[in-house]
């Protein structure tokens, strides 16, 4: 059947990881840095030429790191699948968004294992980490990559399932320390795919499928879905009745038991809250079922940028000015604190609604000096970050970046609607959000 051992000496192990964006550079050079020799594919040609040239394209990974990867040798790329004939391993890596009907879209795991199956090798391990609904890589990625290579899965190659638990911006993390959830299609590729992790992982959690291992990482951000809409909820009836949230919060999580703090915001952003609960919902559906909560939560989360954008009009008004012709300034595009991930974020959606009220909207944001190309927002690419001051008619607190943590905001004499918990409470002209 192969024509390497089950489990490949470190020695003769060659890991591919296709796709080079927010999971699959970071994971590219840390087997790199592991001493496993490492080739990353991506259809970019521009981020090839980047990582070939040592510099870095995400904000929290230095260019450093990448050099010292790419000088070693023990990290080349390219865009040629043809290079992955000479791989033991290859982890796939790339996005999962939903269609324009919220529906999943698997185009680009599907045509990753479209370009990679006439390559496989019998002995071969091929896992998928991107997030999807259970039962992908037992079958639609399992199904092209037989079809296209003449192989068979668990018998001539291996495959397995092993979700991504990156999290961008959080230095109490690293992608070492995380545990990592394996499944594969039979044992010997549960084993296969543990092996290559436990070399750079200091604890592999073996399950018992790819399917079991498919709803772990939706299970885990359902969760985090639901709590933050309920908390985003809970925003709004509080605020009605006079009471603020981020007290409540900061009073209930002294309970040491029984309760869990989650933050309210403008609606979560990433490619993970946003879109992963989904895959269950449209998956659920094949089954009968329906996800009651899953629905809710994504209709509460959604409805967060028409909150807020009510709370800006609202402080415009009460300081006799209306939304038309009003110059507003949003502090951060990021999704999250101290990154440069700016997709899926929920400024955009509220940057879209004030516009089309006739506001004159900016940004500002650290990270974000310039807006990409994206396909959600393509219309904004190009537009630079404005100037920090107070030449605005209001300003709205989306992201909690440090930077904005240590601001005088008594500088500020326009309203500032803040949905981070930022501005201290005496400010005269505060608006939580």
């Amino acid at each position: 059947m192969s024509e390497v051992p089950l489990i490949p000496s470190p020695s003769q192990r060659r890991l591919g990881v296709v796709g080079l964006g927010y999971v699959g550079l970071p994971l590219a050079l840390h087997f790199s840095g592991k001493g496993v020799a490492v080739h990353g594919f991506d259809l970019d040609e521009a981020k090839i030429e980047k990582i070939r040239q040592g510099k870095s394209y995400i904000g929290h990974i230095s260019d450093a790191a990448v050099q010292e990867r790419v000088a070693s040798g023990k990290l080349t790329v390219g865009s040629d699948f043809a290079a992955a004939r000479e791989l033991t391993d290859i982890v796939i890596c790339v996005p999962t968004p939903l269609s324009r009907n919220r529906e999943p879209d698997l185009r680009f795991v599907l045509g990753t294992g479209q370009s990679l199956a006439p390559h496989l090798r019998p002995g071969m391990l091929v896992v998928l980490e991107s997030t999807t609904y259970p039962g992908t890589t037992e079958g639609e990625l399992r199904d092209i990559l037989e079809k296209g290579s003449g192989l068979r899965a668990g018998a001539d190659f291996h495959l397995a399932f092993s979700p991504e638990r990156e999290d961008p911006g959080n230095a109490g993390f690293h992608i070492q320390s995380i545990p990592k959830v394996v499944g594969g299609l039979t044992a010997d590729c549960l084993e296969r795919a543990a092996s290559l992790y436990e070399l750079g992982m200091e604890r592999v959690v073996r399950v018992s499928s790819c399917r079991v291992a498919e709803a772990t990482k939706l299970t885990e951000n359902v969760f985090r879905a639901v709590n933050i809409a309920m908390v985003n909820e809970l925003k709004v009836v509080y605020a009605a009745m006079g009471i603020d949230i981020w007290e409540v919060i900061e009073a209930a999580k002294t309970k040491p038991f029984g309760f869990m703090p989650f933050y309210p915001g403008m609606g979560p952003g990433g490619h993970c809250i946003p879109i992963d609960p989904f895959y269950l919902t449209w998956k659920a559906r094949e089954y009968g079922q329906r996800t009651r909560f899953i629905e809710l939560a994504g209709e509460v989360n959604v409805a967060m940028p028409d909150y807020v954008v009510s709370r800006i009009v609202e402080a415009l008004n009460d300081h006799g000015r209306a939304a038309r012709g009003a110059r507003v300034l949003i502090l951060g595009l990021a999704y999250k604190p101290e990154v440069d991930d700016d997709r899926e974020s929920p400024s955009y959606v509220v940057m879209e609604k004030l516009e089309a009220m006739g506001a004159e909207v900016h940004y500002h944001d650290p990270f974000i000096p310039v807006i990409r190309p994206s396909r959600e927002h393509s219309r904004y690419a190009g537009r630079r970050c404005a100037n920090l001051d107070d030449h605005y008619d209001a300003v709205l607190i989306a992201t909690a970046h440090a930077a904005y943590r240590s601001l005088d905001w008594s500088r500020f004499g326009v309203p500032l609607i803040d949905t981070r918990n930022l501005v201290p409470r005496s400010h005269p002209k505060l608006y939580r959000a």
